[in-house]
């Protein structure tokens, strides 16, 4: 062997690969899998509350009844059945034919992951500007900096992206002479914070990026899964030129098929469809045939109520939790609907150096530094209710809870330590924008 790196490509990566980091998420999983270790950090719905028994039958029926098809290639755009109980999944928010919603539109995709990469494939070049909540998703952040793409992230509040801050955003990028392209937004029980723009703020970020001209990429995962009523309608439901519907069928039914959907302006359906097939040819088609069974000839309608009651009582466990073991200066959100919870630390704590001592006390959580593209986050930490039961979600927060009072008492004792910035990246903080990275 005769290179001089531990990795002897490494003069011959395209200059895309400069910068890819591994997610901080994807990092924590082989220790948070551990069965001692309570995990908080994942995102995993929980599967165990589905009818395993009639699932195994209906995909065993798959492959032995109709394996002539479901086994073979498709098409790029994926099976129209497939596309009919789409749009059938979202009129149930208010995305219906009324508003332009047509299968013809609808693209499958390999899970809400793959809609994203499409999405950015068609309209990021290497230096534009995506806008962004502050914090955002991971996978998002992933997708966009393999582009080649800046983030600028927006704050957000507890009524979630602050419109004034989109705007002032828009301006100095404007100024700055930087291109903007799309607004990315979860506006809907957002990850990481479980926060949901509120019904007035919806229009006024419609009018904003309509007015400059922005395309606006809408991900929705969770907005079937509130807790609390009924979710704001979708920004798609009240505007169809110019934004891009996103979903999936991962937090509904099953992360292991990886079908999600992309709803588009018409005439940017083809070149989507272009786009995968050169990724990927045609998604599959068995796992395409197992969610239209299972949307077909299941109550999968029942099956939400039954999905957002567990999660409604384990987000309950957890904020029950939170207010009864929290140490004094912690605060967190309250989500109406989705996975997680979005926690501030004390002043003076660090939630990425924090993490291996709370590894070492067999609980896991995901620092906030993973969900800003620009190294913020360290006075936050995501936290998941959606995977444990009640009693381990205590048990988590138990022991989260004593290894912060830890580094508190530490802190007092020695001074500061670890690296925080004092900086508050929660929802409701004052965090100025845009912080390009």
């Amino acid at each position: 062997m005769t290179g001089t790196t531990l990795d002897d490509y490494t003069d011959r990566y395209a200059r895309r690969v400069r910068g890819m980091t591994a997610s901080e998420i994807r990092a924590l999983f082989a220790v948070a899998s551990r069965p001692e270790v309570v995990s908080l950090a994942g995102g995993a719905p929980y599967i165990a509350a589905l009818p395993l028994d009639a699932v195994g039958e209906m995909l065993g029926r798959l492959g032995s009844e109709h394996g002539v098809t479901t086994l073979q290639y498709g098409i790029g755009q994926g099976t129209l059945e497939l596309r009919e109980r789409i749009c059938e999944v979202m009129s149930l928010s208010g995305i219906d034919a009324a508003c332009g919603a047509s299968p013809e539109d609808v693209v499958v995709t390999v899970g809400g992951q793959q809609a994203l990469d499409l999405v950015a494939r068609l309209f990021l070049d290497p230096g534009d500007v995506v806008l962004a909540e502050g914090p955002t998703y991971v996978g998002a952040l992933g997708v966009f900096q393999a582009a080649q793409a800046q983030v600028a992230h927006v704050p957000m509040d507890d009524e979630g992206l602050i419109p004034e801050a989109l705007e002032t955003a828009i301006a100095d990028l404007a100024r700055a002479g930087r291109r903007v392209k799309f607004l990315y937004t979860i506006p809907t029980y957002q990850n990481p914070t479980g926060v949901t723009l509120s019904e007035e703020r919806r229009e006024r970020v419609l009018d904003i990026c309509e007015r400059a001209g922005l395309l606006v990429v809408e991900d929705d995962p969770y907005g079937q899964l509130g807790f609390e009523g009924e979710a704001p309608a979708p920004l798609r439901a009240r505007r169809r030129d110019g934004v891009f519907y996103l979903s999936t069928f991962s937090k509904t039914f099953a992360p292991g098929l990886r079908v999600g959907w992309i709803l588009a302006p018409h005439a940017v359906r083809d070149k989507l469809v272009i786009a995968s097939e050169a990724q990927i040819l045609c998604p599959s088609g068995y796992a395409q045939a197992a969610v239209t069974a299972y949307l077909s000839t299941m109550p999968w309608r029942e099956q939400l109520k039954v999905y957002r009651e567990v999660y409604r009582e384990r987000r309950d466990a957890m904020l029950e939790a939170l207010s009864d073991l929290m140490p004094e200066g912690t605060s967190w959100t309250t989500p109406a609907g989705g996975l997680f919870v979005w926690a501030s630390l004390p002043d003076g704590l660090d939630s990425k150096a924090m993490m291996p001592r709370a590894i070492a006390a067999r609980v896991a959580y995901v620092p906030g530094t993973g969900f800003y593209a620009n190294g913020t986050g360290t006075d936050a930490m995501r936290l998941n209710f959606s995977f444990p039961p009640p009693e381990r979600i205590r048990e988590g927060v138990r022991r989260l809870a004593g290894v912060m009072e830890q580094e508190l008492a530490m802190r007092r004792v020695f001074g500061a330590v670890g690296g925080a910035t004092g900086r508050r990246s929660q929802p409701g903080s004052d965090v100025p924008g845009p912080d390009l990275a």
